[in-house]
């Protein structure tokens, strides 16, 4: 088999196996193969389902050959971030308080994808309970980032980041709280798809926050989170056919995005908005005081609901978390619940506010991270660097979970910088077409 397939898209897998070019069972022990090799395949998985992937890899052949496939991604191999429960398999979540946790059933969407044909390779490491969008992780692993070997790669979804930029997966499925399918895709140079709040089942997601909890793919092209995204709900992809920016309207959203914004994010995206100009857009530019007011509410609607669903196993041996994931967590303790539903009142209408002054508007466009992968080692001896690191690069992607938003970032061209389009909730065909065009521009 051509090992150059590794790094093709999903997509370019899937059309290869219809073809007749590509075996998925020689696909998938390409893959395994590859992992093992890796001098990375610790840092990124958790754990192999070797017996699985290649027993259903078998069927998806037996499936081609017979021209019976499922699907477009049918024989295309995955890797499943570490709070996606596998049947018989270890789900553990990235911490230690949760080792030899063993589900007996598969995730919802898990499930899906594997009735939809596709071969799952794996479980990849990930911040502990995804608490963090930096993606460092002392108690297992920290996997690496594209871009820079000392750096992090942005979380929660690391693993999943990394054995898609790495060509040990065709594309990943993560989760995304705050922006952890968005920060690693967008500084691993990948498209991820945050999906709207209660579009896909979360039924055997280890969770973190229920209420912004949200699963998405991490892949080399919207077409492959366009194939993703059907795959988990058993229907048609979104028609990419003729997407254009020929007369699209974006609003550059000015104000927070921007603030403490580091050169070489600023300099990626204006880049972008410059070719997205080019290739037809028209470019506003506002500030909108939701955003900032739904901002100001963000430790006191997301620290209480985080500790609330953790607190009893966190403090029965809190010495086994890595200590800022530690702080982040007891910080909503102490918030009176009275403050946390008036808050919650107030970003209702704030929520309402912001599709109002959106309206007229395609999508919505910022930074999707406002900083670089920061450096590893730093990040491990200087706790108050984590924090304010974690707090600013989790800052434009929180912005979307926050007003419930339908979210797509695509790299920009320049190393580790993304451009996120934000669309109403349940969206996500409308802004999978204008991520594929903007992709297009921007290659």
């Amino acid at each position: 088999m051509d090992t150059g397939y590794l790094t093709r898209s999903a997509a370019e897998q899937g059309r290869a196996i219809a073809a007749g070019a590509l075996c998925p069972l020689a696909l998938t022990e390409a893959y395994l193969e590859a992992i093992r090799n890796s001098p990375d395949q610790t840092r990124i998985y958790a754990r192999l389902t070797e017996a699985r992937a290649l027993d259903a890899a078998m069927a998806a052949r037996t499936r081609a050959r017979a021209g019976l496939r499922r699907g477009p991604l049918d024989g295309v191999a995955l890797s499943w971030k570490d709070l996606f429960d596998t049947a018989g398999i270890a789900t553990e979540a990235g911490s230690a308080l949760l080792a030899g946790r063993v589900p007996d059933a598969d995730a919802a969407v898990l499930d899906a994808m594997t009735r939809a044909g596709t071969i799952c390779l794996g479980k990849t490491h990930m911040t502990e309970f995804a608490y963090s969008g930096l993606g460092l992780n002392p108690v297992t692993a920290t996997p690496p980032c594209i871009n820079d070997p000392r750096a992090v790669p942005g979380g929660s979804s690391s693993g999943a980041a990394a054995s898609v930029a790495f060509g040990l997966a065709a594309l990943a499925i993560g989760s995304d709280t705050g922006g952890s399918v968005r920060i690693p895709a967008a500084w691993n140079d990948l498209a991820g798809l945050k999906t709207t709040s209660g579009r896909l089942s979360l039924a055997g997601v280890v969770p973190l926050a229920p209420k912004f909890d949200t699963v998405g793919p991490l892949a080399r092209s919207v077409e492959d989170c366009a194939l993703a995204l059907a795959a988990m709900e058993n229907r048609s992809p979104a028609d990419l056919r003729g997407a254009t920016l020929s007369g699209r309207r974006f609003l550059v959203l000015e104000g927070a995005p921007f603030e403490d914004i580091r050169d070489q994010p600023a300099r990626g995206f204006e880049d972008a908005v410059r070719r997205l100009e080019a290739s037809g857009a028209r470019i506003d530019r506002a500030r909108l005081d939701p955003v900032e007011q739904s901002l100001d509410l963000s430790a006191i609607i997301y620290t209480p609901e985080c500790y609330a669903q953790w607190r009893d196993v966190i403090e029965t041996r809190p010495d086994d978390v890595f200590s800022p994931i530690l702080a982040r967590f007891r910080s909503g303790r102490d918030h009176l619940a009275t403050d946390y539903l008036a808050a919650w009142d107030a970003l209702v209408a704030h929520r309402a506010q912001y599709l109002q002054q959106t309206a007229g508007f395609d999508a919505v466009i910022l930074p999707t991270a406002p900083n670089m992968p920061p450096d590893a080692a730093r990040l491990m001896r200087d706790h108050a660097y984590f924090t304010t690191e974690n707090l600013l690069t989790l800052r434009n992607t929180r912005i979307g979970n926050l007003l419930g938003l339908c979210v797509l970032t695509v790299p920009t061209g320049t190393a580790s910088v993304g451009i996120s389009l934000m669309v109403p909730p349940l969206c996500e065909d409308r802004v999978l077409r204008l991520g594929h065009a903007v992709e297009t521009a921007l290659q």
